[in-house]
């Protein structure tokens, strides 16, 4: 915590609050220092860091993230290179990443779709040694500045996703935040989260709104050459001609620049404080105060527990010598765990044996009763016995083992549910997810994490239970257990191979989306291909899973943890890193409060599945994770899949609505567009706004970043030696016929708003000579002209004039009267020339 911030603050000039650039000094110090090559710096302040993008704009060893309030640059720092298509230069470019948000009041729904679809990805694909943080929290409910909606709990889930990056390495630096409550609220738990306590509830999170999946394609336009894990979005040449009506939906970027004509060579240093009105400050105290009341912060006394009975290897394959599935899986993993000292970290559950009325939640007692006649059977009967079942192989003791590896799950559950533990792991064996009500199949005989699903919803009166399974073979049993029930969302990720892969059923396919009420319920992510990896993985949680489990808001979340696509596994032809496994488990610990149980199905290579159960006992330990090894690449069958899976969910799931085509060409070549004709009141920013196109003849910027980079000026918008760009005003409007003779008293530029009595940034009305205060003020002069009609305004603060219908500023020879006679009486002195 410190303070001034820093972020504004330029190479020989201070501005905006800040007079060194912490953050960018502690980067450079990193880079020199400790020979640091990868830096990922994000700032969340709600107003753009253009101090910090100016270090390192053509440095790669630094990626500048940036979200904050543009306004179509009508807001501060009001730059052209505040948008997205400032992307870097020379070896930086594709290291700047602008996300320029155009409209207030986005929350906590607006920011997870900006982490979720472009941060998340490209800082795994970066993989970072370093993330810094520039927490301004100027963008929480209840700060006049930005005027935004984010929850103070919503800033632990920020931070909890970045703190899987750079082996742990975050640091937080304040910058903004100016309505105390959520600020001290926001930092609180901003410092509880890397303490390692679990993500607050933060609720359902709403659809993204349409301003924000603009931007956000925006965005990935202009950055996705430089990025491989940014390719989810199809691609068009506009050159192909006009879209049709059966065409897949396009969007085509364009740039739009309201910024202010004012060029400051200093700064003001007073009557800066954003006045709110008391009323709607009162009504926003009282919402932080639900939130915060609301918030339950409550954490189990222990942390991670894990259950394990090494009785579970006496189900066991008498007749098939070198099958997959071995007894010794599960002791590999344990004696893998002790070895590191994991044991030694985690609470150790005792085991016990699930009673049948257990099972029953999930299985047939026909079936149950079938099963445990084996265990008086002669070996060559149950031999016999099992020829009736797909993939199986039993033993005297297999029934036992099945109850004992159900009962344990079940006892882990209880623990989580109950609050005396935040999560866990269950060693068990053998595997359920392929275990039908009334049949074994797929080395399965009684569903674990199905059967913990009921139960959890039977004694603990659970609403909603997310089950990701991410076994390489698709859960048919835990699918069909609940394909009606909306209160569990069963997601897997599995190969398919077109139908051809285990267990060669059309119902793993992505159009299988559940039946009746629990339609849309049930998400298939189906590979039609061997050799996915890291890439798809990561592509599938950042794309799918966490959107729609933000939507869902799990009270549970149980993972059906098989790791046979894991690299070398016989079985899945897949090559998961074990360190992918623990980045997945920490992106999901996000939900549900933290409560994430892992439950073991399948893994075949012994010393993979122990070292991916490690990854993943990190993970739910809050210990620091290694980075993955290897380049985030989603291949074209991958994604081919995940948006097939998109496409029929996104009618279920309205936070799903990247599904288009961007352009193919280089950003660059966009021309800047003015804004179409629109009605004043549907502009998010104040009409004395800039709308003022940038162009030449050959399509170059206005002004290019050599220009600015060394702050000579914080605004692009002025007149340069030797270039044709510069403000020019309207030198007629068909509005000046309506300007009304001066008053008698003449004009005085010291006139406070006439409606809320601010003596600052002023205007006066040229049709009925009111005085009301401008967009940094209350905006009452905004309203005005929407209300009146008047369209012609002359600012008391630099003598200019503006035509909110034309939306530009205006100068003729019958404003100069006007003109003078405010410079008369604002600085006692004759306006000499034209104005």
């Amino acid at each position: 915590m410190q303070r001034p911030p820093g972020h504004h603050a330029m190479e020989d000039k201070a501005c905006g609050f800040c007079y060194f650039n912490n953050v960018a000094v502690a980067v450079k110090y990193a880079l020199k220092h400790y020979a640091l090559n990868r830096i990922l710096i994000v700032d969340w302040d709600v107003h753009h860091g253009q101090a910090t993008q100016y270090a390192f704009y053509d440095d790669p060893r630094v990626l500048y993230f940036s979200i904050h309030l543009y306004e179509h640059g009508a807001f501060w720092p009001e730059l052209r290179e505040s948008n997205f298509d400032y992307v870097g230069e020379g070896s930086g470019k594709g290291f700047n990443i602008n996300v320029p948000l155009n409209k207030t009041g986005m929350g906590n729904e607006d920011y997870l779709a900006i982490f979720q679809n472009i941060l998340l990805p490209v800082a795994y694909e970066y993989s970072p040694e370093l993330v810094i943080v520039s927490a301004g929290y100027d963008a929480a409910l209840g700060c006049p500045e930005g005027k935004m909606e984010i929850s103070p709990a919503a800033y632990s889930h920020f931070l909890h996703s970045l703190m899987g990056l750079a082996t742990g390495k975050v640091c937080v630096v304040l910058e903004g935040g100016y309505c105390v409550s959520s600020l001290a609220e926001g930092v609180a738990l901003s410092l509880r989260t890397l303490l390692g306590d679990p993500c607050p509830d933060i609720g359902p999170v709403a659809q993204p709104s349409e301003s924000v999946v603009e931007t956000i394609l925006n965005v990935i336009a202009s950055i996705r050459p430089f990025w491989h894990s940014l390719q989810l979005q199809g691609s068009y040449d506009e050159n192909k001609g006009e879209i049709k009506s059966t065409e897949r939906i396009r969007h085509r970027p364009e740039i739009y620049y309201l910024g202010q004509a004012k060029i400051q060579e200093t700064y003001p240093t007073r009557y800066l404080c954003i006045n709110c009105d008391n009323e709607l400050k009162t009504q926003l105290e009282q919402q932080i105060e639900q939130l915060i009341r609301q918030t339950d912060l409550t954490v189990p006394p222990h942390r991670t527990a894990l259950v394990f009975d090494e009785r579970m290897m006496k189900h066991h394959n008498h007749m098939e010598r070198g099958h997959p599935e071995r007894a010794e899986r599960i002791t590999s993993i344990y004696n893998k765990l002790k070895e590191l000292g994991y044991i030694d970290m985690c609470y150790i559950l005792k085991s016990r044996f699930a009673t049948e009325e257990e099972i029953a939640l999930v299985h047939k007692k026909d079936y149950i009763y079938k099963m445990k006649k084996t265990e008086t059977m002669k070996p060559r009967d149950i031999h016999k016995f099992q020829t009736d079942y797909d993939s199986i192989y039993m033993c005297k003791e297999t029934y036992g083992c099945a109850l004992l590896a159900t009962g344990t799950l079940l006892q882990l559950t209880e623990a989580v549910c109950s609050r005396t533990f935040l999560n866990g792991v269950a060693i068990i064996r053998p595997p359920g997810h392929h275990a039908e009500a009334g049949e074994a199949s797929g080395f399965c005989f009684f569903n674990s994490v199905a059967i913990a699903a009921k139960f959890a919803m039977t004694k603990f009166d659970l609403k909603r239970i997310m089950i990701i399974d991410w076994d390489v073979h698709h859960g048919n049993g835990t699918q069909h257990a609940f394909e009606e029930d909306p209160r569990v969302l069963y997601v897997s990720i599995h190969r398919y191979d077109h139908g051809d892969f285990y267990p060669f059923e059309v119902s793993a396919n992505f159009d299988a989306v559940g039946k009746g009420q629990g339609a849309g319920y049930n998400i298939n992510i189906p590979w039609n291909k061997s050799g996915v990896g890291d890439g798809e993985y990561l592509s599938a949680i950042f794309h799918i899973i966490l959107p729609v489990g933000y939507q869902f808001n799990p009270e549970l979340v149980i993972v059906s943890a098989g790791f046979d696509a894991g690299r070398n596994d016989p079985l899945g032809s897949c090559c998961v890193s074990p360190e992918c496994y623990g980045h997945m488990t920490h992106l999901l610990s996000c939900l549900a409060n933290g409560r994430i149980i892992l439950a073991l199905e399948g893994g075949y290579n012994l010393t993979t599945i122990s070292e991916a159960v490690c990854s993943c006992t990190d993970a739910l330990l809050g210990n620091p994770l290694t980075p993955i090894p290897s380049t985030i690449k989603v291949s074209p069958s991958a994604i081919g899949s995940i948006l097939n899976t998109i496409r029929v969910h996104k009618k279920y799931w309205s936070c799903l609505q990247f599904d288009v085509d961007l352009p193919s060409y280089e950003l660059e070549k966009t021309a800047l567009k003015n804004l179409e004709s629109t009605e004043l009141s549907e502009l998010s920013t104040d009409a004395q706004a800039l709308n003022d196109l940038f162009h030449s003849a050959s399509g170059e910027r206005a002004i290019t970043f050599e220009q600015i980079k060394d702050g000579d000026s914080v605004n692009p918008q002025m007149t340069l030696p030797n270039t044709l760009y510069c403000v020019v005003p309207l030198d007629w409007c068909p509005h000046l016929e309506r300007i009304q003779p001066m008053p008698p008293e003449d004009l005085d530029p010291k006139t406070p708003c006439e409606t809320c009595g601010d003596p600052r940034e002023n205007w006066v009305c040229l049709h009925c000579y009111q005085v009301h205060c401008g967009r940094y003020i209350n905006e009452h002069m905004i309203q005005h002209g929407i209300q009146h009609h008047h369209q012609l305004t002359l600012s008391y603060s630099d003598l200019s004039v503006w035509c909110y219908e034309c939306e530009s500023y205006v100068h003729n020879e019958v404003l100069l009267p006007f003109k003078r006679d405010a410079h008369w009486k604002k600085f006692g002195e004759i306006m000499l020339g034209t104005g």
